[in-house]
């Protein structure tokens, strides 16, 4: 049994600085679980698509309403009783915290954690993001990192693609045929 067909069923929020893999990793998770995946960065507000764009770092004042969106998604899915994957940055405990909140039921993380160098070298080798890689200094200046909190699977983004996505889906699952996961 996987860990979506719990009930109520989970939320999934692949986290982490750009360049990270949360695109890649979340759409492997939601696969293999039978779970729909939605991109996060689809839900920014135009503004902070060219705010970006233009090398801007984002404010917790722009992020509020985006994490709002993906909050009211969460929502959506719960209460059609399916679960879902997405890919957001949760870059601070205050923005996880709204998100689990928003949830209203269960709803885990999982951390996708390397080094700068890494991350560097993977933004500069990305094609057509709107995110420029001179932001990557500000996300991980901004970065706390969900050492500790309930509900956070880290996995390292070092490794293959498959294997960083089997990791994280034993880990969920183990956690949540524990009864993990619950937000609030």
């Amino acid at each position: 049994m996987g860990f979506e067909q719990k009930i109520p069923p989970l939320a999934v929020i692949v986290m982490g600085v750009s360049g990270c893999g949360k695109s890649s990793v979340g759409e492997c998770v939601a696969t293999q679980n039978g779970m729909p995946f939605l991109e996060g960065d689809q839900l920014h507000p135009a503004a902070n698509v060219e705010k970006m764009a233009k090398g801007l770092p984002l404010t917790d004042d722009d992020r509020l309403p985006w994490l709002d969106r993906i909050g009211e998604e969460i929502r959506a899915a719960q209460k059609a009783s399916r679960g879902l994957v997405i890919s957001c940055s949760a870059l601070k405990r205050n923005y996880r915290d709204r998100l689990r909140q928003a949830a209203g039921g269960r709803l885990a993380f999982v951390f996708l954690e390397g080094s700068r160098e890494l991350l560097l070298s993977r933004m500069q080798a990305r094609q057509g993001h709107f995110m420029p890689a001179s932001l990557l200094d500000s996300q991980l200046q901004t970065l706390e990192p969900p050492t500790g909190e309930p509900g956070v699977v880290t996995v390292a983004i070092d490794g293959a693609l498959d294997d960083m996505v089997a990791l994280a889906c034993e880990e969920l699952r183990g956690a949540a045929i524990k009864g993990g996961f619950h937000a609030g």
